[in-house]
């Protein structure tokens, strides 16, 4: 059984340009950087850093432009990262999803914070 797809309610930001917008983001624990779609990246003015390669779901790899910087919002987290510009709708990852300390709740296929730490994120730093 497939658990479907989960998609999640964020806000993107360029902290250096003081722009945001809000977006609704596929959550893909799968993926592992954050990807947002070539319009957003104009919008919301950020800069190319570098190329990138991927390899995509069918194995097939391109390069895509890495932009940033970004801020991340969703509900009371916040994480800043680069992101690939690749597809048509943006994408969460899971680094900037470990960064925010959210989780993919499989029974109401949500995007939640960490019940178990519901008003600061927890980040393990190092393993014991």
């Amino acid at each position: 059984m497939t658990m479907g797809m989960v998609y999640a309610d964020l806000i993107l930001s360029n902290p250096a340009e003081g722009i945001e917008i809000k977006a609704h983001a596929l959550v893909d624990r799968g993926s592992l950087l954050m990807c947002i779609p070539e319009h957003l990246a104009i919008q919301l003015k950020l800069e190319e850093l570098e190329k990138r390669e991927v390899v995509l779901a069918n194995g097939h790899r391109q390069l895509c432009p890495y932009v940033g910087p970004l801020e991340i919002r969703f509900k009371n987290r916040r994480c800043f990262a680069g992101a690939l510009v690749l597809g048509n709708e943006p994408l969460l990852g899971a680094v900037p999803m470990e960064d925010m300390d959210v989780l993919v709740h499989p029974a109401l296929r949500a995007l939640i914070v960490n019940p178990e730490s519901p008003h600061i994120s927890v980040a393990p730093v190092k393993s014991t």
